[in-house]
């Protein structure tokens, strides 16, 4: 594969999490996690190239944004963050995240047993952001994605599919989610990450082609609703060998041929949808 290309100017990792021992975890996570601060996260994205971030909350945190928001202002506006909240949030609290550089909640309801969000909360939610031109991140598998269909469809705001959507590996495009999914974004009410290719392969690194296949299809459909995200620190992959972040950015010359679409992916996409000046 090719290992490098050209990073063009403004380059957005959009998707990251931070941790920060100044911060106290939620209890439950095992000891607090280590090597995933803004400084750590510099060194990283010195070598990749980017420039711009966008910070997602981290699970180990709930609802508790003080961390996102801190991470959010060590990058000088050159950063936009994800939060959590609870369903019951006020409005003054999400002015004050809005102010913080917020422009988005995530609900990570992939595996219900383990989860801060939950499904029931998106459409309450999203419609309480939707005046703030704030969109919902949702990490959902394939098969959620089928059983909720008509819910994202009504939903007021525009939502972002973590991780490709989480197509099953072994059916990929041949889910019922990928049609749910395009339709969604044909109607501009939706954009995809393209990131987690280690959570959407049966094949494995480093290449993770059945991952790639997915990618390079989402490439061809929509161009202009994708934007791409390292996922580090890669906490799912600290039970094996973590990948090489750059090696993972270094996937979309593959994914994405046309230097044209990739400074799409990487530059012009985040600026629309995370509102970087």
């Amino acid at each position: 594969m090719q290992y490098s290309m050209d990073i063009p100017a403004d380059a957005c990792d959009s998707h990251l999490h931070i941790f920060d021992p100044r911060f106290a975890e939620q209890p439950g996570n095992g000891a607090p996690f280590r090597d995933g601060t803004v400084r750590d996260y510099r060194a990283v994205a010195a070598r990749m190239g980017t420039r711009r971030a966008v910070i997602v909350q981290a699970k180990r945190y709930g609802t508790d944004n003080a961390c996102l928001l801190d991470a959010v202002a060590q990058f000088h506006g050159q950063a936009r963050g994800i939060a959590v909240v609870a369903p019951g949030v006020d409005d003054a609290t999400l002015r004050a995240l809005d102010a913080g550089g917020v422009r988005g909640l995530r609900f990570s309801v992939w595996n219900p047993a383990d989860t801060v969000m939950t499904v029931d909360m998106i459409d309450t939610l999203a419609r309480r952001i939707a005046g703030l031109g704030w969109h919902a991140q949702l990490h959902m598998s394939g098969d959620q994605v089928v059983a909720h269909a008509a819910m994202l469809a009504r939903l007021p705001c525009p939502v972002v599919f973590d991780h490709m959507a989480r197509l099953p590996p072994g059916l990929g495009v041949r889910h019922p989610a990928w049609g749910i999914v395009r339709g969604l974004i044909d109607r501009g009410r939706c954009w995809v990450k393209l990131s987690g290719a280690y959570l959407n392969t049966l094949r494995g690194g480093p290449d993770y082609p059945d991952a790639g296949a997915v990618a390079r299809a989402f490439v061809q459909a929509a161009p202009q609703r994708l934007v791409w995200g390292s996922d580090w620190p890669h906490v799912t992959e600290r039970p094996h060998v973590p990948p090489d972040t750059v090696r993972l950015l270094a996937l979309l010359a593959q994914w994405a041929p046309d230097a044209a679409v990739r400074h799409r992916i990487l530059v012009d996409n985040p600026r629309e949808l995370y509102g970087f000046d």
